[in-house]
């Protein structure tokens, strides 16, 4: 249904609650969104109810949330085939060998391991807690393929472009 009225916002500006954006579809391979480009990806959202915004060609709609209203991008992350579960695996059984360094792409660690017996078992134990903490990930530098909805590790840090909320001095 087209609206006439000149006080429709843009779809793309409707507050929390206004909308419903659908879950995006997974790649069973990556467990990340299939349309995951440059760490992005997109889903639709369906404005809620009787709500009238302007879609993106100008036209104002009066929406029945069944109709998709605008896209919405949602990050992601780059895989390229190193399960964390398989990682955390062969770090816990194996690491003495230096398989869970072979694995992960660094051949001259996994060697090194190999010949010291995991440098007498220290090295084994502290491999097993960086790559259960994924602080220590696959050699390319892509992330861990972790499930979708699974225990997924963050970084945060503060850099200069990070807002710093000024002291009130008393």
């Amino acid at each position: 249904m087209v609206v006439l009225a000149q006080d429709a916002d843009s779809c793309g500006n409707l507050r929390l609650g206004q909308y419903l954006c659908k879950d995006p579809k997974i790649d069973e391979a990556t467990q990340e969104p299939e349309n995951c480009r440059d760490k992005i990806a997109w889903v639709e959202c369906l404005p809620a109810p009787n709500i009238s915004c302007r879609l993106s060609n100008g036209t104002e709609f009066r929406f029945t949330g069944e109709e998709v209203g605008f896209n919405k991008t949602i990050p992601c992350r780059n895989v390229s085939g190193y399960s964390y579960k398989v990682a955390v695996a062969l770090s816990l059984f194996l690491g003495w060998l230096g398989a869970d360094r072979f694995y992960l792409g660094y051949p001259a660690l996994g060697l090194l391991k190999f010949c010291t017996v995991g440098f007498c078992g220290i090295g084994t134990l502290i491999d097993f807690i960086l790559i259960a903490m994924q602080i220590v990930g696959p050699a390319d530098g892509s992330n861990y393929i972790v499930d979708y909805y699974g225990a997924r590790l963050t970084r945060i840090s503060i850099t200069n472009q990070t807002y710093r909320k000024p002291h009130l001095s008393l």
